[in-house]
């Protein structure tokens, strides 16, 4: 693993049993994420995007594969051993209101971490906590209130700020804008893109919006029923999709074009994501693709290099 590599995830799988049936919600999945940097999970409601975050951080148990976390391998590791990595290794949640228990204050639930893991004092904590909720932008007496006192888009700052108050390494965030107004969503995203170039973090950076996921992300990792079916550098993916279900995605987007010439027809993804329960045979997606072939209907694909970094699972990819 190069130097510069905070995590490396490989082939890492998981399924449940749901009523006497296997559920794959994650595949074989690989990736790598150097520190300071972003890889963004992308895909629709059901693809595995939360499950895979919470396999990484190790907040559920994987079937196959393993993750090895700033040169450790984490995946078998004890509840003992593991504990101690928990402070490099943090979650910011869509719904932030739920996260925080509702009898604390604001300031003890962003002071709790800390009591947990023997950091500081109470002297030295109280003043982080301070510190921190200043830094995400929080007036310092909104660590009395509690969480029913505050916003939607104070709430996710304080979870921001919990997340922060270990000084973490790695941060996986699930949608942490997608349940707020549009004009907080880009106060936050700018909040969470400051502090990684102040604090050198990492993101696992998990949302449906692919405008945010561009601006925010070095590398795109695009997930269909718990499989990475595309991947590249963020430039390259947006410039070159390969995989037919990535340049749906992408049509999908509402671009206000500069004037009427350079308008684009808006697309959609025909039917519904399959349910995990019974996947299709072959290229779980040709149900859905309008260029599938028998062959797709049949084979899986395997993964072929588009360019450098940038690979698809696809049988149409040269």
């Amino acid at each position: 693993m190069p130097t510069d590599t905070l995590l490396q995830v490989e082939h890492i799988s998981k399924t449940f049993r749901v009523g006497g049936k296997s559920l794959h919600a994650v595949e074989n999945v690989s990736f790598a994420l150097e520190a300071g940097k972003t890889l963004g999970l992308v895909g629709e409601s059901g693809s595995g995007k939360s499950t895979l975050g919470r396999l990484v951080l190790r907040l559920l148990d994987s079937d196959k594969g393993k993750v090895v976390f700033d040169g450790t391998d984490i995946s078998r590791l004890k509840k003992k051993e593991l504990r101690s990595l928990r402070r490099d290794m943090q979650i910011i949640f869509q719904d932030p209101s739920a996260s925080l228990n509702p009898r604390m204050t604001v300031g003890e639930a962003i002071e709790d971490a800390m009591i947990i893991h023997k950091i500081g004092t109470k002297e030295s904590n109280r003043a982080r906590v301070s510190e921190l909720l200043q830094r995400v932008g929080l007036p310092e007496n909104v660590k009395y209130a509690y969480p029913h006192e505050l916003s939607g888009g104070q709430l996710q700052r304080v979870g921001i700020a919990r997340a922060l108050s270990l000084n973490p390494k790695l941060i996986v965030c699930d949608e942490p804008v997608s349940a707020l107004d549009v004009s907080i969503q880009v106060q936050v995203i700018q909040l969470l893109k400051d502090l990684q170039e102040e604090y050198n973090l990492s993101y696992i950076f998990i949302s449906h919006n692919l405008a945010v996921v561009e601006y925010l992300s070095d590398e795109i990792a695009v997930l269909y029923l718990g499989e990475v079916v595309e991947q590249a550098p963020a430039d390259e993916l947006f410039q070159n999709p390969s995989h037919p279900y990535t340049r749906v995605l992408l049509q999908s987007i509402l671009n206000v074009p500069e004037n009427p010439e350079l308008k684009q027809e808006m697309l959609s993804i025909q039917g519904e994501i399959p349910s995990p329960l019974n996947p299709p045979s072959g290229c779980a997606f040709h149900p859905r693709c309008t260029h599938a072939t028998d062959l797709c209907k049949t084979v899986k694909p395997e993964r072929k290099n588009v360019a450098e970094g940038h690979f698809a699972a696809c049988h149409l990819v040269d």
